[in-house]
């Protein structure tokens, strides 16, 4: 072997090992930057994106008055808060009062340490992972910290001493509670195949099946998408909040930036919940029809390219979040606890053991983890999707209008509420 082919082989391999100290914390640095500057002008303008679609849905104009089509009115709404009167309730808890829009911010900020945003890069100084930490209990981390949201939304509505602010936090705590277990539950098949708890290894595992989780794993996909609503406080899942009923829920008694920052918040655990989606269930920042970014370092235009795949599918359900927001109508709470406890867990639990029992007979008949791998898991998900929605459903179980009386007992009820009309109505004549 000559010299030259013996030097260049060496650099490849010293860019596939991981980088020295320095070049990793200047990176490490460099993307934290770079990543929470992005992360906060994305949820900036998702509130304007909201607006916009909302307009759009509704034909008419969305805000257009505020820079060159509207685009500077996250900028004049953050202007307005950062200037309005700060309020404190005389009889709240100031302490817990203050720190509760944060401690429902930062739970959200935090889970995207361990997102995967783009392909390894094979730097001259070495590997260098897309990720701020590349920890190997990626998704253990996250189900653990997204369930401590929760605290600061009860604790706002315990702080504020105001009786429809406790209201709404204590709805808001019953409500996620529920629903993270129905969202850990449908991560279990997503181990079980993947047999990896680290998040790059799941986009990996969804490569080498050259088919998406949301193929192969259809079921969980519904699950995890409907908890992850009910857990960001979103239509049709906003019960917390529930103006009607509770002025405005747990932030009543909020104004100016405090206030805000619960609305940031929720926009922040959308992108965090959008993001998660793309990397558990449709590839992450997998290049398509390509294997060389899923066995090692890339190049960086590779990087960008992976970088611009993911960004796109986090995009797409952004949009898919504030879309459902605008079509849907608010469950009743006795259904909304329903759904989670009666439906949901039930259906995850009965999932697993499913999931599970496949993978077996798979591994026991000896097949590789390969295309027909992944096309005999879809052709399973399809006949459970079919059951669990078409024959169990039939538009009783999850449909909003639905409601416990017997359909008997409710034409009798209707029957005698006739008969009452038609003898009011003889009287008075």
């Amino acid at each position: 072997m000559s010299p030259s082919l013996s030097l260049a082989l060496l650099q490849v391999v010293d860019r596939q090992a991981p980088a020295e100290f320095w070049p990793w914390f200047v990176a490490t640095l460099v993307k934290l930057v770079a990543l929470f500057t992005i992360y906060m002008i994305v949820v900036a303008y998702t509130t304007l994106a909201e607006r916009k679609v909302s307009a759009w849905m509704q034909d008419r104009y969305g805000p257009n008055r505020v820079g060159p089509r509207g685009l500077f009115q996250p900028l004049a709404d953050g202007l307005k808060n950062i200037m309005k009167e700060e309020t404190l309730p005389p009889y709240a808890n100031k302490v817990l009062f203050m720190l509760a829009p944060a401690m429902a911010f930062i739970p959200a900020m935090i889970l995207w340490a361990v997102i995967p945003f783009a392909a390894p890069w094979a730097s001259p100084w070495g590997r260098i992972e897309m990720q701020l930490a590349p920890l190997p209990i990626g998704l253990l981390f996250v189900i653990a910290f997204s369930s401590l949201g929760v605290y600061g939304i009860v604790l706002a509505g315990w702080s504020s001493n105001n009786k429809y602010a406790l209201l709404g936090g204590l709805r808001s705590s019953a409500q996620m509670v529920s629903y993270e277990i129905s969202m850990g539950m449908s991560l279990i098949p997503v181990l079980l195949v993947a047999g990896n708890v680290t998040l790059n290894e799941i986009v990996n595992q969804q490569a080498s099946l050259h088919l998406w989780n949301v193929l192969t794993l259809g079921v969980g996909f519904f699950l995890y998408t409907v908890s992850a609503f009910a857990e960001t406080n979103r239509l049709p899942f906003d019960l917390p909040e529930a103006e009607s009923e509770l002025i405005t829920g747990y932030h009543t008694e909020y104004s100016a930036m405090k206030f805000s920052l619960f609305f940031i918040a929720e926009y922040a655990n959308m992108l965090t919940q959008s993001a998660m989606i793309a990397t558990l269930f449709f590839g992450g920042w997998d290049i398509p029809f390509m294997r060389a970014d899923n066995v090692g370092a890339v190049s960086f235009p590779l990087v960008l390219l992976s970088f611009a795949i993911m960004f796109a599918k986090t995009l797409f359900f952004l949009f898919f979040f504030i879309w459902i927001r605008w079509t849907l109508p608010r469950f009743r709470y006795d259904q909304l606890m329903s759904i989670g406890w009666k439906v949901l867990l039930p259906i995850a639990l009965a999932y697993i053991v499913i999931v599970a029992g496949t993978l077996l007979a798979l591994d026991a008949a000896g097949l590789k983890r390969d295309f027909v791998y992944g096309a005999i898991l879809f052709a399973v998900n399809a006949v459970l999707a079919v059951v669990m929605f078409r024959i169990l459903d039939r538009g009783r179980i999850v449909s909003p209008a639905y409601g416990r009386l017997d359909p008997q007992e409710l034409a009798r009820l209707r029957s005698v509420s006739r008969a009452r009309t038609h003898l009011t109505v003889s009287a008075g004549d």
